[in-house]
């Protein structure tokens, strides 16, 4: 098989794994009766996701499975620049495939309630601002919140596979970092930090596109921002 298209595939299914396994979880397993995994089990499988999907497919295309990842490893000088359409793309389908799986899975149940299950803050795991974020936050507290969150996981993600780094803990490391920054943001924005994560499920909630370019703006630049933050003052390289 191609070189590319092996590492088109893999970004593509560690993409969907991350939306279906995080998403999923907020959608299916946080609230449910009695048993639910609440917002501590939501932060804890969107690090899973990265773990597993690191260490599964991140020898054949580097785990990014997240548009802002690329493009700030890409200013990092750790990915070519010529290498973001395609994995941009994969990433983006991926996300929107495991969004219709999810729609699917949800939509199966007995009392499904389309009214219901696709409205109000956070529905089927979206992101969004003011009435649309989970806890009420302005536009400039989830911009701002995106942009830092998004930042300091690309500082962890440039850190942990340095050459000085301990290779092999990089993929726990990242996953450990994401599943902190759920814990801190899902009040705020329902939690982001990946335009692909956020374009998946906004396809299926009516008003959700309307925050999406937020969704895609700040993290991209929180990507940057943390690229030249390592670059300037930590990078050995």
């Amino acid at each position: 098989m191609d070189s590319n298209l092996k590492k088109w595939s893999a970004e593509f299914l560690g993409t969907f794994w991350l939306t279906l396994g995080g998403c999923g979880s907020a959608v299916l397993a946080a609230a449910f009766p009695g048993v639910g995994i609440g917002l501590l089990g939501v932060s804890l499988a969107f690090g899973l996701t990265v773990v597993t999907g690191a260490y599964a497919l991140g020898p054949i295309s580097g785990g990014h499975f997240n548009p802002a990842v690329s493009i700030g490893l890409a200013v990092g000088k750790r990915f070519p620049a010529s290498g973001l359409p395609g994995y941009i793309i994969s990433q983006v389908l991926g996300a929107c495939a495991a969004a219709g799986v999810l729609y699917v899975i949800v939509s199966g149940k007995a009392d499904f309630d389309a009214a219901k299950a696709f409205t109000g803050a956070g529905a089927f795991a979206t992101n969004g601002y003011g009435a649309h974020s989970p806890g009420g936050f302005s536009m400039v507290s989830v911009l701002v919140c995106e942009v830092v969150m998004t930042a300091i996981f690309l500082i962890v993600i440039l850190g942990s596979t340095a050459k000085r780094a301990a290779g092999a803990f990089g993929g726990l490391s990242i996953g450990l970092c994401l599943t902190l920054i759920h814990l801190v943001s899902i009040p705020v924005s329902n939690t982001s930090v990946n335009p692909a994560r956020s374009t998946g499920p906004a396809l299926f909630v009516p008003g959700a596109m309307g925050d999406l370019w937020l969704f895609w703006v700040a993290p991209i630049v929180g990507a940057i921002l943390g690229a030249v933050i390592y670059n300037v003052l930590l990078s050995d390289e």
